[in-house]
Parts: structure tokens; C-alpha cells; sequence
């Protein structure tokens, strides 16, 4: 059971700015209404500019989580653009590696790249949820679904079984304090889609937000988050991905179906698509493109024995799962749910 969570800023530094602070009230609250100690690393609230400046400061908060002894989770603020610039500062001298722990560790978008080096190091964590977005959530309450994946981690440190959420949530305009208690626009959700290949199928699951991924090997605009990886071979080799299920979602920034289908095309051309078990891709935000990805992703995969699973309530769409890394996954179409084998 987790008693003190620990608040890193791997990413953005959004959580130290002004006007943000109504919202990190609320999350602080939430978490001590649940019992929870919370705590935060050093320079977690130290604003964009600072963070932007000072990777290393960044890298040196989560040595510093993984070595904390009263620290039983680290609860990534956000996400952002430029976690790959932590590398050098986690993996020169192994400095990640002597001190990485088997501690909760939760974040999405961004921080994709943090579930890469933590794989790398054999290290299980738990992707689709962060503090910002999730615990400082302006209603009166978490989203119910959300709230729900998050208590079980909290209480088991595990999650059991994904089922679909009964609705979505339209992504808020203004974030500001007149938004505190009110409601966000609610939608009635699909349930999980599969679009190709055999309605049940196993693996573990590893993967991510698609830009994040996509810039870690293929990208020709960010040449410096290629060469990194590259250097320190944070991104997986094709024999790494056999019998994975991969997890793709997109980010806020909602990629044309241009640029949704080179990725795909870069993913193929590595040789992803012949290793892996299946698919699973999360609900775009607003669901913008979302048939579109659909059909990109049967195009461009084209094997239809490759189980291919959509909506799920992951990443950027509220609300939000919590899928867990590393761990023995079956997914069942027709059933509704993707259980997992708590070791």
C-alpha cells in the first residue's frame, strides 16, 4: 500500500508557475484526503524557464525519488517535450542504475521516454495518469473512472483489469480559477474496437505516446532525442519487441493523419509491426481523427492477423486507466477487459 507519493517534474515545470496554483491546491488536498504523505522532489516546483534550463537538476529529482526511503511513488507532475535530455545525467556512471527500486512509478505523455530508460533497466512501471491532469482535475471530485484506477494502484500497487469507461470527457478551453467545480462536458463512450486480427491475444505490454516514441528512433526534426537514445540504446531492439503488445495514443497536439501514418510507416520500416503480439490504441483527445488513425493503422500495418484494439480510455482523452508495464497482459475483445497476472 502507498503511504507518501513523491511529485517529480521530469518534463514541464508547469506545476511551479502561478497560474497554476489553484490547481495544485486541489491535487495536494486530494492526495492527503486519501491518506497519502505527499512530498516533492527539489526542484520540482521551480517553474518552466528554470526546468527548460536545468536538465540536470531535473534528472538529479528522480535519483533523488528512487533514493528517497520514505518515497513509495513517483507521481510525474506532466508531461512536456525534452525528458531525453535527462539522459546523460541518468546513465552516465549508472547513476539510475544504483539506485532504481521497484517504487511505483506513473506518468504519460512525455514521460514515455522515462518508461523506456526504466525498461532498460528492467523496471516495471504504470503509464496513463499524472498529477496535474488527473489529481488536480478542477471538478469537485477526480473523474470517476480515473479516480477509480488510481485508488486501486494506490491500495494494491497493481491494477487488476481495464474495462471501457461508460463515457469520455471534452477537453477543457480554460484552466483558470473560475473553472474550479465545474463540470466538464461528458460524452457517451464506445467500448473497446477491435479493428483486425483475433479477438483475444496475449503479451506484455510496453509502448506509449506515438510522438514520444516515434522521436526516439525516427523523428528527422528532433535529431537530438534520436541521438541520445541512440547513445545510450534506450529504445528497444527488434528481439526486445517480440510477443509485446505495443500501446500507442497521441498527445494534445492531435497529429494529422499525414503525419499519424509516417510514423506508422517508420514504426513498420523498424519492424515493430512483425514482432509484436497486437495493438492497443488509446482514444485520440476529442476523438479528433479518430476513424482516420483507425483506418491508418490497418493501412499501414497491413497484416490483418495482427489483433489491432481501439478506445481505450488511456493517455490524452479523459478519462484515464493506469496500464501497467512489464507485466502479463491478455486482452479480450469480445469480453471487454484486459486483465493482467499479478505476480
Amino acid at each position: 500500500m502507498i503511504k507518501t507519493v513523491k511529485i517529480v517534474s521530469l518534463s514541464s515545470g508547469l506545476i511551479g508557475e502561478e497560474f497554476v496554483k489553484h490547481q495544485l491546491k486541489i491535487g495536494v488536498e486530494r492526495l492527503e484526503a486519501m491518506g497519502l504523505k505527499v512530498k516533492f522532489s527539489a526542484h520540482a516546483l521551480k517553474g518552466i524557464e528554470y526546468l527548460d534550463q536545468h536538465p540536470e537538476d531535473r534528472a538529479a529529482d528522480l535519483l533523488e525519488a528512487y533514493s528517497d526511503p520514505e518515497a513509495d511513488m513517483i507521481l510525474c507532475a506532466i508531461g512536456g517535450e525534452d525528458t531525453y535530455r535527462l539522459l546523460p545525467y541518468l546513465f552516465e556512471e549508472d547513476k539510475l542504475k544504483k539506485v532504481i527500486n521497484d517504487k511505483v512509478f506513473l506518468g504519460f505523455s512525455d514521460t514515455t521516454v522515462n518508461h523506456f530508460m526504466l525498461h532498460k533497466l528492467g523496471v516495471k512501471g504504470f503509464y496513463g495518469q499524472a498529477f496535474l491532469p488527473d489529481l488536480c482535475e478542477m471538478e469537485n471530485d477526480m473523474l470517476p473512472y480515473t479516480g477509480k484506477y488510481f485508488e486501486e494502484l494506490i491500495r494494491t500497487c497493481a491494477i487488476r483489469e481495464i474495462r471501457p469507461s461508460d463515457v469520455w470527457y471534452k477537453e477543457r478551453t480554460c484552466f483558470d480559477e473560475s473553472q474550479v467545480g465545474v463540470p466538464r462536458v461528458r460524452r457517451e463512450n464506445g467500448g473497446f474496437e477491435l479493428l483486425q486480427g483475433s479477438p483475444v491475444f496475449s503479451g506484455e505490454i510496453l509502448g506509449g505516446c506515438i510522438e514520444s516514441i516515434y522521436d526516439m528512433f525516427g523523428s528527422e526534426v528532433h535529431e537530438e532525442s534520436v541521438r541520445l537514445c541512440r547513445q545510450y540504446q534506450v529504445f528497444p531492439s527488434k528481439d526486445d519487441w517480440r510477443g509485446r503488445i505495443l500501446l500507442l495514443e497521441t498527445s494534445e497536439e492531435t497529429p494529422t493523419p499525414e503525419y499519424f501514418e509516417k510514423m506508422l510507416l517508420a514504426f513498420k520500416e523498424y519492424g515493430i509491426f512483425d514482432e509484436v503480439s497486437g495493438v492497443l490504441f488509446g482514444k485520440p483527445m476529442d476523438e479528433i481523427y479518430a476513424k482516420e488513425y483507425q483506418e491508418l493503422l490497418v493501412k499501414v500495418i497491413d497484416d490483418p492477423d495482427l489483433p489491432v484494439m481501439c478506445n481505450l480510455n488511456i493517455g490524452h482523452s479523459a478519462p484515464r486507466c493506469i496500464i501497467p508495464f512489464g507485466v502479463p497482459a491478455k486482452v479480450d475483445a469480445e469480453g471487454q477487459v484486459i486483465t493482467f497476472k499479478i505476480v
